[in-house]
């Protein structure tokens, strides 16, 4: 395992030891992961964990696959797995020589603090996203860095369809949610709310990115005060 003496910083030696291909960097810890379909076989990656619960994925499953940066939803989706929307279970690392299921791992530490942390406080509300062919409105939630960088992605794209929603295979031919409920958009003070400063982000570091070349972005990253 390369990069033991820093692997403190996230996880113990101990912790990282019977996992495959682990490379310990500055900020982050990466593993070789997968995802299995029962039609295509294994989709081999590479997972990066970072302390503030984000987890990117590198896909490699052909030597001509460009997908990088995917959060686990749509490397689950990329990987053509059959029964998705469950990629805790559905990704995998080695552990030992067995696929272990990633909920079964330490990796996910930082990602779960994540999610309780946005539970106490502030909490970024679902935001719906208009499909460019039929107009049809797409739910992303945005309860943690990954998610957030999913949604930011999604409307840099100025060709973004239903095909392209990372959670689950959509087409423009399915319906969108019903109108009575896209009033729900998980805010934790009120339900029904319509925005509001619990739910409401003008920019943060769970949603804005440093690696983001769009202006708003940058213009964060530029004015940020450092903590």
């Amino acid at each position: 395992m390369e990069g033991q003496c820093r692997s403190k910083e996230l996880f113990s030696e101990e912790e990282l030891r019977e996992i495959s291909e682990v490379i310990v960097g500055d900020d982050h810890v990466e593993v070789m992961c997968g995802c299995t379909s029962h039609r295509f076989g294994d989709a081999i990656a590479r997972l990066r964990v970072f302390s503030d619960g984000d987890l990117q994925i590198s896909c490699q499953c052909t030597p001509a696959c460009l997908e990088d940066k995917l959060t686990p939803a749509a490397f689950e989706k990329h990987s053509e797995r059959e029964t998705s929307r469950n990629w805790k279970n559905n990704v995998w690392v080695f552990i030992g020589g067995d696929k272990v299921p990633l909920s079964k791992t330490v990796l996910l530490r930082y990602y779960n603090q994540s999610l309780k942390n946005s539970s106490k406080g502030f909490n970024h509300r679902d935001e719906l996203l208009g499909c460019t062919k039929c107009g049809k409105q797409r739910r992303f939630r945005m309860r943690n860095r990954g998610e957030c960088r999913t949604h930011h992605d999604a409307m840099a794209d100025p060709n973004w369809t239903c095909c392209d929603y990372p959670y689950d295979k959509v087409t423009c031919e399915e319906e969108e949610e019903r109108g009575s409920r896209k009033v729900y958009r998980g805010c934790t003070r009120s339900p029904s709310c319509r925005g509001c400063t619990s739910c409401v982000c003008f920019g943060c570091k769970l949603c804005r990115f440093s690696d983001c070349n769009c202006q708003t972005c940058l213009d964060f990253t530029t004015n940020a005060q450092p903590i």
